[in-house]
């Protein structure tokens, strides 16, 4: 994947290497155990960890700019003249938007499957969570939200209620503020 996006061999190489021969060492009760290596690539807390997903995340952002130029997939506006969005990032999660219809759905199954096949990388459908409004049925086989939940303590849906909907975070802020 990294050489298909330009970068130099030698690069790959080292980041290959870096990702793959770390060992761990275990003290139990003060006793070291037998060293170990993980059997996955990317570690939790590593450095790397974070730019690595930047990288993949380019491959899926690409992904979904195609399906949108292509027609096929379409995402949501913040105002009637703004553009589609089709996905935002933040911290290691991605949230991805589109219409509530077989075909979108269709389109983000495709588009997802691509991802692994071009990554390497497994989609985690068991923590994947779709919201959709109360008239459409399920069809993708995914846990469903009926309910607005928040994300990274804000919340996905704010509606016309915009004071209530963020008062617990000014309640937050102003009592470490006052703390």
């Amino acid at each position: 994947m990294m050489a298909r996006m330009g970068f130099d061999e030698l690069w790959i190489r080292l980041i290959m290497n870096y990702i793959s021969t770390v060992s761990y060492s275990v003290v139990l009760n003060g006793v070291p155990m037998k060293v170990f290596s993980p059997e996955r690539g990317l570690r939790q807390g590593d450095p790397l960890s974070h730019f690595l997903f930047l990288i993949c995340s380019e491959v899926l952002f690409t992904l979904l700019r195609l399906a949108s130029e292509e027609g096929v997939l379409r995402g949501v506006k913040a105002i009637r003249r703004s553009p589609q969005i089709t996905h935002l990032l933040s911290a290691d999660d991605c949230v991805l938007f589109g219409e509530a219809t077989e075909k979108g759905i269709a389109t983000f199954e495709k588009v997802l499957k691509e991802y692994e096949i071009c990554s390497g990388q497994c989609v985690n459908y068991g923590n994947l969570t779709v919201f959709f409004s109360s008239n459409t049925i399920d069809t993708a086989g995914v846990k469903r939200s009926n309910n607005l939940e928040t994300y990274l303590g804000l919340p996905n849906m704010v509606g016309k209620r915009r004071r209530l909907a963020f008062q617990h975070l000014k309640d937050h802020i102003k009592m470490k503020i006052d703390n």
